[in-house]
């Protein structure tokens, strides 16, 4: 592809969907200071924004947001050619998901920016980020496998116990194991057969 083409590409209007989050209702936490940049961001390139869309008062960790579920509704009736986020994790919580998401707009012709993070998929260099993502993604995910093994291997052999909901006493030198191998709460959970809180609670005597 010649540079003429990519710069005729990238002069044409894009139909863009602007997201911001704040995890608090803070006074000094405002989504609209990320909404006022993410707009000169738009000015300078020239794109026409089709809508804002914030979600105030949510945390990351949750994705019954109803800022999120409004920008999944409109890329899926394709009603925007790109997101715009101003970082990453104002949008995403975990790095298996934002690939999974960056897949999924790929797939159905949108692009994605977040503009501090310096990740512009609207650029071929942009894509190859997402192949990069991807490979960490599996690296990640292979951690959390060799935890989880380790964590099982060590009720094994070490405690000689079977994994299952204890009757009497939860079993609290594996759960502190299993977090010090890096595992989350919820999956401690999982393996130890209990509940997450009653995992959560436990583990929070020992900080």
């Amino acid at each position: 592809m010649s540079m003429r083409v990519i710069i005729e590409m990238e002069a044409v209007m894009k139909r863009v969907l602007l997201y911001a989050r704040v995890s608090t209702s803070h006074h000094d936490q405002n989504p609209e200071i990320q909404l006022h940049e993410l707009r000169r961001y738009c000015v300078a390139r020239e794109w026409t924004v089709v809508k804002e869309i914030a979600d105030h008062g949510f945390s990351g960790g949750t994705g019954k947001r109803p800022g999120l579920q409004e920008l999944i509704r409109m890329v899926d009736a394709g009603e925007t050619d790109c997101v715009i986020v101003l970082k990453l994790d104002r949008l995403f919580r975990s790095l298996r998901q934002l690939v999974t998401a960056l897949d999924d707009f790929q797939t159905k012709g949108v692009a994605f920016v977040a503009v501090k993070d310096a990740v512009d998929y609207t650029s071929p260099t942009g894509k190859l980020f997402t192949q990069i993502l991807g490979s960490l993604a599996e690296f990640e995910k292979a951690l959390i496998r060799e935890r989880t093994v380790a964590g099982l291997q060590y009720a094994r052999d070490v405690k000689g116990k079977k994994l299952g909901k204890p009757k009497q006493e939860h079993n609290v030198t594996l759960m502190l194991h299993l977090k010090a191998q890096g595992l989350a709460t919820r999956e401690i959970a999982k393996l130890v057969g209990v509940s997450h809180s009653t995992v959560a609670r436990e583990l929070k005597s020992f900080v």
